[in-house]
């Protein structure tokens, strides 16, 4: 009877962690987006109605991870007024005789003013085709929320850097496929 009750028990533990596994990926990133942990940005469908005198220099960064690809921001920094919605810039190249399936990753910098940079607008929110040699303008329209000035120990954070980093995803399906034929 003891044998069989631990038994039980191991495998019940088993079953609980494996669900766990499963489920850690969405809460993770369910996590991160409510709270803006590593400097997750807010997906906002309106800008707020209070506009700040309160103003912080916003920095852009563009990197490519894995593509074939020139990316850059058309501007270094913008001053924004806390609560005012902003029109940034980003330009991609595709420098190679192919098309690009491309999607981009973001965070923003100090990350605790993760949770109140908003975007309204943004070409990260999906995958795109970039075709061999094309160059598109990609636009970001974000706001910093109020809710920044009621916060303690933001009181410090005069500039944030949007950072967005372009990955190919089709290195990233050619990698699941060739690990489901192993």
């Amino acid at each position: 009877m003891n044998n069989s009750r631990t038994a039980l028990m191991l495998v019940g533990a088993a079953l609980f962690m494996l669900g766990l596994a499963f489920a850690s990926k969405p809460l993770y990133d369910t996590f991160c987006r409510v709270t803006g942990f590593g400097g997750t940005t807010q997906i906002a469908d309106k800008a707020p109605e209070y506009v700040s005198d309160r103003e912080i220099s916003v920095r852009f960064d563009a990197n490519v991870a894995n593509a074939p690809l020139k990316f850059r921001a058309t501007q270094n920094a913008l001053p924004v007024q806390v609560g005012a919605h902003t029109l940034a810039f980003y330009e991609v190249t595709n420098t190679s005789v192919s098309d690009v399936n491309v999607i981009a990753s973001y965070n923003v910098t100090p990350h605790k003013a993760g949770r109140f940079f908003n975007k309204l607008e943004c070409f990260c929110f999906e995958e795109r085709i970039i075709k061999a040699g094309e160059t598109k303008k990609l636009p970001v329209i974000f706001f910093v929320d109020p809710a920044i000035e009621d916060e303690r120990g933001t009181d410090d954070v005069r500039t944030i850097t949007l950072s967005y980093t372009f990955f190919n995803t089709d290195e990233f399906k050619g990698a699941a496929k060739t690990a489901s034929l192993d």
